[in-house]
């Protein structure tokens, strides 16, 4: 530029508003990557409640349909009962299952696997250290394919454990122990 030549006049850019949450001090896109998600949310649902419902559009339904009740044909409002913590542990308790398979190895070996047992507040550790004890085998708490604990037990023990099982741990229904057989997959 030389020395003749006029400056340029200071261009005119419109202005933004930038909203900084007060918490994360970022903008509230990010505040689900940060450690006061709680915190952001609540002072963005109070103070700017039109960018809170296009961030979170699941939580401000949420929020508007707490108060919606339920009209039955007489017209009578009725609130929906909401489940209650110990309702659903009965119910998780009850479709629970204790399975007891044997799963042949090689020859006449086997080993039994015993799953189901975390369910009924039972302590796998505690519970492999009793049945090796009891029938002076091995065995052991490890995760199954599926990704659940379960107890392996060497030797063909399965009936002994049943009754074992029913005698020591009396929160395992009879009913909801299945004895199984299947074969080890190489």
């Amino acid at each position: 530029m030389s020395d003749d030549e006029a400056p340029l006049p200071p261009q005119d850019w419109p202005k933004t508003e930038v909203r900084d949450v007060i918490y994360c001090a970022g903008p509230p896109e990010y505040c689900d990557y940060g450690q006061t998600v709680d915190a952001c949310r609540q002072w963005l649902a109070q103070e700017h409640p039109e960018m809170f419902a296009r961030l979170w559009p699941e939580l401000d339904l949420q929020k508007t349909m707490e108060g919606v009740t339920l009209t039955d044909a007489e017209g009578t409002e009725q609130k929906k009962p909401k489940e209650t913590k110990a309702e659903k542990e009965k119910k998780k308790k009850a479709s629970a299952r204790v399975t007891i398979k044997r799963v042949e190895r090689t020859k006449r070996k086997c080993v039994i696997a015993v799953t189901g047992m975390e369910n009924f507040d039972v302590d796998l550790k505690k519970a492999a250290k009793l049945f090796a004890t009891k029938f002076a085998c091995g065995a052991s708490v490890t995760k199954n394919p599926q990704g659940l604990d379960e107890i392996i037990v060497q030797g063909d023990v399965q009936d002994d454990i049943y009754d074992l099982i029913l005698e020591t741990w009396e929160q395992v229904p009879e009913e909801q122990i299945d004895l199984t057989e299947g074969k080890l997959k190489k």
